[in-house]
């Protein structure tokens, strides 16, 4: 028997510890930024996980907003406090990437632990997000989702279109908001939820030209903007000659405006397909959710979609013995049968392509069509440089700055080009400081 001494009021009292102590449980701090049903979710993953072995224990917290919980684990990780995992929106992977020694990698991970680990299980147009040039898996995606057109189908009656056809093509989604708007609805066509995101980043991927340069930052931080070429330029100059007539009509930057969709009052919204459960219980007409629209003059369009969402980051600095057990928890998230459950009660997508496979054959899209429209979209065609996804040194600082010119030349204030070469010169500067910033 080992002996213990344990100090109290200055006096040395000798005790005997167990010759065979039980085996301490490894927690695992899980820091993540969903709300609502997901936050149920996330909480049903860990409890299955705690309860299907003995070792490690996997406790999640709420954080905040994606920003916020990003923020949170930077100043964590500076203090020497992070969690194991951290949820971190598509957006903060350049963050994540320049943040030196805060993170290890995914592919790094599972080797170091000895756990299976194949990165063409995934879907190759999420993990490219979250991958290097070379396939290198930095991250794993968890709650992936992309952009579609949302279709009221009542509103294409009404205006005598077929419901069973939406517009493929922008020219005839400009078509279909004037007969739409002969119907009666006169305030908003058409309209979409993060403009950034619909008019310029899935605009380019879906289209296969660049939004920046070196693969639209994948292969390094010192990219340059070229999201002012003539088919971004084409589309902003459409969008504000139709806002004139409330065709169009701009409903803010982010995802508030959703409701304008749901309420009915604009029939086709191009919107995440993650906001599937807000439309199933808030619209009261028949809907539907097509792909976005492409312009038939493109060369390679339509091309893929790319995601968003969010993945999960492991943070620097963890004992090799917590590292296995994080490396465990990613090999429980990828089962395929997990992974449909988890695509189907939440509408977010199956990150590998067995648990794509597993729902076709459960028939689930039969009866859900609207969730494999994104899928599809993903994995309409190989991705190429131009859609593989973005990295992009401050993002969210960046999508102010580019909206900020679209809403300039929505208002008639500048030109389309104008507004877009000055979300170029200003974005530009933006990265440069990041890049500075990156290689400290």
């Amino acid at each position: 028997m080992a002996l213990t001494g344990i100090v109290r009021n200055g006096l040395a009292l000798i005790g005997l510890a167990a010759a065979t102590p039980a085996l301490a449980v490894t927690e695992l701090q899980w820091w993540h930024a969903m709300v609502g049903a997901n936050n149920d979710a996330v909480n049903r993953l860990a409890e299955e996980f705690n309860a299907s072995q003995s070792e490690y224990r996997i406790v999640p917290a709420y954080k905040g907003t994606y920003p916020e919980t990003l923020n949170a684990g930077i100043a964590a990780f500076r203090a020497g406090t992070a969690p194991h995992v951290m949820q971190v929106f598509e957006v903060g992977t350049a963050t994540m990437m320049a943040a030196k020694g805060a993170v290890k990698p995914v592919y790094q991970l599972m080797k170091d632990a000895g756990e299976p680990f194949d990165p063409a299980r995934y879907l190759p147009a999420i993990t490219g997000y979250y991958s290097t040039s070379k396939g290198e898996m930095l991250s794993l995606p968890f709650n992936s989702s992309s952009m579609v057109m949302w279709v009221n189908r009542d509103a294409l009656r009404k205006a005598g279109l077929d419901p069973n056809a939406p517009p493929k093509t922008w020219p005839a989604v400009f078509e279909a908001a004037k007969a739409l708007k002969g119907a009666g609805f006169t305030t908003c066509g058409f309209s979409n939820t993060w403009v950034t995101w619909a008019h310029l980043e899935q605009l380019s991927a879906w289209h296969d030209v660049p939004l920046a340069t070196k693969a639209n930052g994948l292969d390094g931080f010192d990219t340059s903007l070229t999201l002012n070429g003539p088919l971004q330029v084409k589309h902003l100059a459409n969008l504000a000659d139709l806002q004139k007539e409330k065709l169009f009509d701009y409903s803010g930057r982010y995802d508030n405006g959703f409701g304008r969709f749901t309420s009915g009052e604009c029939p086709l919204f191009l919107g995440s397909s993650g906001s599937y459960g807000q439309v199933r219980n808030n619209a009261k007409f028949d809907w539907a959710a097509a792909p976005m629209p492409y312009y038939p003059d493109a060369p390679n369009a339509p091309q893929n979609s790319i995601i968003g969402g969010a993945s999960l980051w492991v943070m620097g600095g963890k004992s090799a013995e917590e590292y296995k057990g994080v490396a465990k928890f990613f090999s429980f998230l990828s089962d395929t049968d997990r992974q449909a459950k988890l695509h189907q009660t939440t509408g977010y997508l199956p990150i590998t392509k067995a648990a794509y496979e597993k729902s076709k054959a459960d028939g689930y899209y039969d009866k859900n069509p609207a969730l494999e429209v994104p899928i599809r979209e993903l994995t309409n065609k190989p991705p190429t440089e131009n859609s593989r996804g973005l990295r992009l040194g401050n993002m969210p600082q960046m999508r102010d700055v580019w909206a900020e010119e679209i809403e300039a030349a929505l208002a008639g204030k500048k030109t389309a080009k104008e507004a877009l070469d000055e979300a170029v010169t200003r974005g530009n500067t933006i990265l440069r400081q990041f890049e500075r910033q990156a290689n400290r």
